[in-house]
């Protein structure tokens, strides 16, 4: 699990909760169900309107990448592809074939099966981008979806808000209820500005970082696949990939592998 993405979620939730008990506030007040509907229900409803459903529907799967995802490290990556790039020049191109029960990393066994199997390095590299831009297309559907929600919810939350004032000011005879009626119109406002600015547009932007580190890490297999088939030297080959990481980085990495 995404530790930062749980502890944001939770600290953000116990920070408003703490909020309102510091205030003298009591928090059943805060609960109501009608506008949980309203706003949540409305944000769904109008996600639906926008996208087909099924890509509607992929929006949990994207929800749980947020939380539990995985990107390699840059710097693991390069060490496998020079490590791979080594048998490949003390052994012969056709000895990697030996080593693909030891790749986990499916994109790394993608290029280096090719690579074994004699694909002209046009034709390798034309799959292994179009395998990239396949996966900016999902990630962007699935950020866009979030977004989506996260633009809708605030928009529901007021749509509640206005039909709470009209069931207040369509019933004046008590005024003694004009005050608890006002603070249940404006849960619904409370309720949505919450949901976007602490779920759906959070969740949306750590989507978009993750598709960033992914598509750096394909985009190093990439180049340094396609490195090993020119049978470029491993050394040359860790340099190239290596300006990919900050310098800082590169600097501790050497630091670790000194003897």
């Amino acid at each position: 699990m995404d530790i930062a993405t749980a502890a944001g979620v939770v600290i953000a939730i116990v920070l408003i909760l703490a909020s309102i008990v510091l205030g003298g506030g009591n928090l059943m007040a805060f609960l109501d169900p009608a506008s949980v509907m309203v706003v949540v229900g409305g944000a769904i409803a109008a996600t639906l309107i926008s996208f087909p459903l099924q890509n509607f529907l992929s929006v949990f799967g994207v929800s749980m990448k947020v939380l539990m995802w995985k990107v390699e490290k840059p710097a693991a990556l390069i060490e496998q592809l020079v490590a791979l790039a080594e048998t490949a020049r003390k052994e012969g191109l056709l000895a990697l074939e030996g080593r693909l029960g030891e790749i986990e990393n499916d994109f790394v066994k993608l290029g280096v099966q090719m690579a074994v199997d004699g694909t002209r390095p046009e034709v390798m590299e034309d799959i292994l981008r179009t395998e990239i831009d396949a996966v900016a297309t999902r990630h962007r559907d699935g950020k866009a979806l979030l977004d989506c929600m996260g633009r809708f919810a605030p928009a529901f939350g007021m749509i509640g808000t206005l039909m709470g004032l009209i069931i207040m000011l369509g019933d004046m005879s008590d005024p003694s209820k004009i005050g608890a009626g006002m603070a249940v119109a404006l849960l619904t406002t409370l309720y949505g500005a919450v949901a976007s600015n602490v779920v759906f547009l959070p969740f949306a932007e750590k989507l978009g970082y993750t598709n960033k580190q992914e598509l750096l890490a394909m985009d190093i297999v990439v180049r340094g696949v396609m490195a090993i088939q020119a049978g470029e030297n491993p050394r040359v080959i860790e340099q190239k990939l290596n300006t990919f990481i900050p310098p800082k980085l590169r600097a501790k990495q050497a630091e670790e592998a000194a003897p």
